[in-house]
């Protein structure tokens, strides 16, 4: 969007953006301009098939409102019917269509409550020359911005804006720490001046009096209620209405033109959707698992038995350890920050077999561990902060109980000792145990850092930059699991889960993940469960396992949630020497020295640390993430601020046979 309403936007350079990222969309194009606006789209086709019908932008016939969307919007046959019967005509069959119309009838506001799915879009309304970026309620899809002198640039992902000649790339000194660090502040990125739309939020750009004003706007959070204001069910009446929503869930998530196959894990989340997608399909579900070569991380035993037991039609893709680290750098070209455990890169691989089967889409379960408190540096925080009627030695056996069952993930997901961050503290009531881990290791990070970059960040504290972009009405009063569940949701579920190891590894291979958890009906309901209807007995997940208990088999009924993760590096000498293959290549001294961000003797004095035959094994955890995210930064200055990325963009776009002319605007 232009600061110049008058200045026409450059056809070819739409198309370029847009041929950079048609891994998101390999089935076609198209561009639309107006005064001062230009919207590009890279199309996946999964509703309307039709190459011409269904082409994005999509402008209203009036040409008031133009629209480029990405993802699903659920339960759209029913709305469109509605919409219809109301006088409203629709050209396509495609979902996109209805954002249209519901905005001329409610206004945009009165149109996102009836949107459910993963999206994220931007509308333009010629009116009122306002362009708003729109964020689905949890963040599954990805939408990034950048204001430059020329105007407002945004895309699906960074390199669009980086595809763009009048943005600026380089590094933000406090981006790059975070980097090496794994915790992101929300609505941050690692590139200076590129923001991430936030989840439940519209980014709206104004044009006025000849310049462009940027203001953000919140539609939806995760609402926990006050204990006082919680409404209490019987455990069965909990049971049934989540039931309800799950299948309905499931149900809206099976809706496609192409065929629909499921992500199968050894936990409960995947299991269950694949017990219920069984059930709603005539046809046997396909099922694809990833399988590793440690059993220690390796869950194809279990997934196996649940594929068995509902008749599903079962892939399963063994991984070797040390092959991660071959597809390492072509990883961070698409998440587009640091990763701290190779299973981003399985989940790459694994997205690369399931396209090569013939899918376009995959239901998933990511989402249940947010909610129900599957995760143990949750469970945790309710073992220490949420169980007012348990003695302290109660508390003391549960917490040993879960460290000791929890011995794998020590140093990343659990911190080796408890941290307190006084902004955090402040904020919250306690430190989450969820990003206790990787703010421990911010004094290690820093001597890492290049002698300008700590300067910079003398008086920087990456606790107080998180707690500062938490909505504090929505901690006030709640439940210590609540808060804590809350907090994983707006920091590492966002930019982790559904971001680097979800929907930027997945459209990797042109895959559209459907995490069916995330329906918000759904988690509108469950954010209503009391917190020891989540963790109960040494249980995680209790409701759901109760729910689900006539799904499941018995094996996995009984399992402790163990999160998805690939064997570190130290953990296989074949794979440590792969990782330490890579490290010659990106953080040799010559390799630091060219890049200017990293500090040489502390690299190779954390080396020597990982190396070294003493170091325990919750350090080496923790140093085998510190590499993963040093490798990482060097590949992301490689990729995206030494290369040239406008003219790869245009290259791509040749090669592709995708030209301006070939379509009309």
């Amino acid at each position: 969007m232009h600061h110049d309403a008058n200045r026409p936007v450059d056809p070819e350079q739409l198309v370029a953006m847009a041929a950079i990222q048609s891994h998101r969309g390999p089935d076609g194009f198209g561009y639309k301009t107006q005064a001062g606006i230009g919207f590009a789209h890279a199309r996946l086709s999964i509703i309307d098939l039709n190459p011409n019908r269904g082409r994005q932008p999509f402008a209203s016939e009036d040409g008031r409102y133009l629209i480029a969307h990405n993802g699903e919007f659920y339960d759209y046959k029913r709305l469109r019917a509605d919409l219809t019967s109301r006088g409203y005509q629709f050209v396509t069959k495609s979902d996109t269509e209805l954002v249209l119309h519901l905005t001329e009838r409610l206004g945009l506001m009165g149109a996102l409550p009836h949107l459910r799915g993963e999206f994220a879009f931007a509308l333009y309304e010629r009116d009122s020359a306002r362009l708003t970026l729109v964020r689905d309620r949890f963040g599954v899809k990805p939408l990034y911005w950048t204001m430059t002198d020329e105007g407002l640039i945004f895309g699906s992902e960074i390199k669009v804006l980086f595809a763009h000649p009048a943005v600026r790339r380089t590094f933000s000194p406090a981006g790059l720490y975070h980097q090496l660090m794994q915790t992101m502040v929300p609505g941050t990125t690692c590139f200076e001046g590129v923001h991430g739309v936030q989840p439940g939020q519209m980014v709206i750009c104004e044009r006025r009096d000849g310049a462009l004003r940027v203001r953000t706007q919140p539609y939806w959070d995760v609402d926990f209620p006050c204990p006082g204001d919680r409404h209490i069910l019987r455990e069965d009446e909990y049971i049934e209405t989540l039931r309800q929503h799950f299948v309905e869930a499931i149900q809206l998530r099976l809706e496609a033109d192409v065929p629909v196959a499921c992500y199968l894990s050894g936990g409960i989340d995947s299991c269950s959707i694949l017990g219920v997608a069984a059930a709603c399909q005539q046809s046997p579900v396909k099922a694809f698992t990833i399988g590793f070569d440690d059993g220690d991380y390796d869950e194809t035993a279990i997934a196996q038995e649940m594929a068995a037991a509902v008749g599903a039609d079962q892939e399963i893709l063994m991984v070797p350890g040390h092959e991660l680290y071959n597809h390492f750098a072509r990883t961070i070209w698409h998440t587009e920050r640091s990763i701290y455990n190779t299973f981003t890169v399985a989940k790459l691989l694994m997205s690369e077999y399931v396209h090569q089967a013939g899918y376009k889409v995959v239901v998933t379960g990511e989402g249940s561990d947010e909610l129900f408190a599957g995760y143990p540096q949750l469970r945790l925080d309710m073992i220490l902060h949420g169980m007012d009627h348990a003695s302290p030695t109660e508390r003391a056996e549960l917490e040993s109980w879960l460290q000791e069952s929890n011995q794998l993930f020590k140093g990343n997901l659990l911190a080796q000792e408890r941290l307190n961050d006084v902004a955090l503290t402040e904020c919250i009531g306690f430190t989450p145990s969820c990003l206790q881990s990787w703010l421990s290791s911010a004094p290690l990070v820093m001597p890492l850092l290049s002698p300008d970059y700590q300067q910079t960040l003398a008086t920087y504290s990456p606790g107080e930059a998180i707690a500062n972009t938490l909505n504090s009405q929505q901690l006030a009063g709640r439940h210590p699991l609540d808060k804590a569940q809350y907090v994983w949701i707006k920091t590492q579920f966002e930019s982790q889960v559904l971001g680097w190891a979800g929907d930027r590894v997945d459209m990797a291979n042109s895959l559209e993940a459907r995490p069916a958890f995330l329906d918000h009906p759904l988690v509108e309901f469950a954010v209503t469960v009391p917190p020891s209807l989540r963790f109960r007995d040494r249980k995680d997940k209790y409701i759901l396992r109760e729910t689900m208990k006539e799904l499941l088999p018995a094996t996995l009924y009984n399992r402790q949630k163990f999160a998805f993760m690939a064997p570190p590096a130290h953990t296989d000498p074949v794979k440590q020497t792969a990782m330490l293959t890579l490290a010659k290549q990106y953080l040799s001294a010559a390799a630091i020295a060219a890049t200017g961000l990293l500090n040489p003797a502390a690299v190779a004095a954390l080396f020597n640390r990982h190396q070294h035959r003493r170091t325990p094994v919750a350090e080496q955890v923790q140093l085998d993430a510190m590499i993963n995210h040093l490798l990482s930064v060097q590949i992301l200055h490689e990729q995206f601020i030494a290369a040239d990325v406008p003219k790869i963009a245009q290259e791509r776009a040749r090669t592709l046979g995708w030209q301006a002319a070939t379509v009309t605007a």
